[in-house]
């Protein structure tokens, strides 16, 4: 993993890609974000050495690098995901180049299903806590000590002057956003009524597929991390809905442009 991390590192550096401030996982229907940046250099997944290819509609797959808020970033528009079958290591990956391109600051977004009866779909919600269910942990297996400690402290996986600086600018635009805890299963179904039910009992608002990988291996190498969740159908217990990728997709939209100033308007203040 250490090799095949920094052959991709100087693979992105040889092609112009130096210093970030922030690294970005744009999840479905999230790409958007991307016309904000000032770009300066697009990179296909499947052109960088070692990188998987996103198989999911909806992510494109590119390596964005440019400006947002007049800070340097290094945007994933489209993840990987364990249900894709690739395998931990393969599904964070990224997450370790941008760590070792210099990056210290990380955003992950994520479209998710909400369980807070108090959710509307289209919501906002920034992600206070998780609760990791995958089937499989990305940091299982020896250890590589340069990557970071063997047994990661956790008691602040989402940053909390990460999480008020964004309250704050969002309070000041007038925009509202909402603030809960993100479990993740492993997918890629949806989930029935009584797993709603289930997620609702163990403590969180919201449920996704992805996001809690990359921020276990972010926080393995001591980034700082932020997250979103967009909130794109609801699981309330008692009215199931049907619900498709598309839909997801089209519920993520209307968070867009609320999403984008956001994030940008957060860079900025660094």
């Amino acid at each position: 993993m250490w090799d095949k991390v920094q052959e991709t590192v100087k693979f992105l550096k040889q092609n112009e890609i130096s210093n970030p401030e922030f690294g970005i996982v744009l999840g479905t229907g999230l790409g958007s974000l991307v016309d904000y940046i000032k770009i300066e250099k697009s990179i296909a997944y499947g052109e960088i050495p070692n990188f998987p290819v996103s198989t999911v509609a909806g992510h494109s797959g590119k390596l964005i690098y440019g400006l947002l808020g007049g800070k340097k970033v290094l945007a994933m528009q489209g993840r990987f995901h364990y249900y894709e079958g690739w395998t931990m290591q393969q599904a964070t990956f990224a997450i370790r180049v941008m760590k070792y391109l210099g990056i210290n600051n990380l955003i992950v977004s994520n479209a998710s299903g909400g369980v807070n009866s108090n959710f509307s779909v289209g919501d906002v919600m920034l992600i206070k806590d998780h609760i990791n269910l995958m089937p499989e942990h990305p940091l299982r297996g020896k250890n590589d000590e340069r990557f970071g400690t063997r047994f990661v402290d956790m008691h602040e996986p989402y940053d909390l002057a990460f999480i008020a600086k964004f309250e704050s600018i969002a309070k000041a635009k007038n925009s509202n956003i909402q603030k809960g805890v993100y479990l993740a299963l492993q997918g890629p179904t949806f989930e029935t009524p009584a797993e709603y039910k289930m997620v609702k009992i163990l403590g969180a608002d919201a449920v996704g597929m992805s996001t809690v990988p990359e921020v276990i291996v972010a926080r393995h190498m001591k980034m700082k991390c932020l997250g979103i969740s967009v909130i794109t159908d609801l699981g309330i217990e008692g009215k199931p809905e049907s619900v498709s990728h598309e839909e997801v997709q089209n519920a993520a939209k209307l968070a867009e442009k609320k999403i984008s100033e956001l994030v940008t308007a957060f860079i900025s203040s660094f």
